[in-house]
């Protein structure tokens, strides 16, 4: 799908709208993040969209432009080398938000929208497992215990998400160590389990957050967690001894999720820094995209094109 037929009318609107000199300011290319998880991905391809149809600019999603800490240091450095970062879950990145965000003010954001982040199993298991009290019994970790070496499995996340550490604190702190052990894949061959599992009627515990389509493909229930209050969570999952050092003994506060950028843009390229700064996204449009990329596999770049092509009333409100 090309943007120069698609956006012919849509361009011509913004023209009337007086944007075209907006779009003629343009100058650098801007590089986004290459981010693992569906809803990064396809708010990755949105912003590309924009940048390359009614901004009139050059964007690329750096493949494999993955690592979080990666993409902050390049935003840091203002040389271009990574401009956007697609999705950035707080408090889950604290450290980069305290050392370039409010520390050395080189990196700027947008206003967040919400997600939950919460340990799972399939509905048929909820009349079984509801509360983490329940984790604690042995005759429950038994039946999760794929490997037969006396402990359940559950799915901690991927290698390089610190959400995969954080749960990975939580067991330890709710004394669930003894009794069960993370299981680290990646996304993807997760979903095949899962699908798996579900198909088969087995036993699966794992963690998810909101957005994303498996809520729609699959009838899951949370599990209860004791209610967060002031001192519950005390880590930081960037030291060295951070499984050691921290703990985390209470449901997570629903997380606040940010498109951040190099302010760097705001000189090399204006139009897309404003942009990124007035971005606004509704998680249930979010999951829109997830469920047409992640569950009907779709091309997130034609996902994308088509959604910005009908929805210039509120690209409008995003670069104006």
């Amino acid at each position: 799908m090309k943007f120069g037929k698609m956006f012919t009318l849509a361009w011509c609107t913004a023209i009337a709208l007086g944007l075209a000199s907006t779009a003629f300011a343009a100058d650098a290319k801007v590089t986004i993040s290459d981010l693992t998880w569906t809803g990064a991905k396809a708010i990755g391809h949105v912003i590309q969209a924009v940048i390359e149809g009614p901004l009139g600019s050059e964007a690329e999603i750096v493949k494999g432009l993955s690592d979080g800490s990666v993409v902050a240091a390049g935003m840091d450095k203002g040389d271009g080398s990574a401009d956007v970062y697609t999705d950035l879950w707080m408090p889950n990145r604290q450290g980069i938000w305290d050392k370039y965000i409010d520390g050395a003010k080189t990196v700027g954001h947008n206003a967040p929208y919400s997600g939950t982040q919460k340990m799972y199993v399939p509905s048929y298991m909820a009349d079984k497992v509801k509360t983490v009290d329940d984790l604690k019994k042995p005759e429950i970790a038994a039946m999760f215990d794929k490997d037969g070496n006396g402990k359940g499995e559950y799915w901690a996340g991927d290698a390089g998400w610190k959400s995969t550490r954080m749960w990975q604190v939580k067991f330890k702190s709710y004394g669930l160590d003894d009794l069960w052990e993370p299981e680290i894949l990646p996304d993807a061959t997760f979903k095949a389990q899962l699908k798996a599992a579900i198909n088969k009627e087995d036993p699966i515990l794992f963690y998810y957050w909101t957005p994303e389509w498996v809520h729609a493909a699959y009838e899951i229930s949370p599990i209860a967690e004791p209610a967060w209050t002031e001192g519950c969570e005390q880590y930081n999952l960037d030291k060295e001894d951070w499984l050691e050092t921290s703990k985390f003994e209470c449901a997570s506060k629903d997380a606040q999720i940010y498109v951040a950028y190099s302010k760097s843009l705001e000189k090399r390229n204006p139009p897309v820094a404003k942009f990124l700064s007035q971005i606004v996204l509704d998680p249930d449009v979010v999951n829109q995209w997830i469920l047409q990329i992640g569950r009907d596999k779709m091309d997130p770049r034609d996902v994308a094109e088509e959604w910005v092509k009908d929805n210039m009333d509120t690209v409008n409100k995003w670069i104006q």
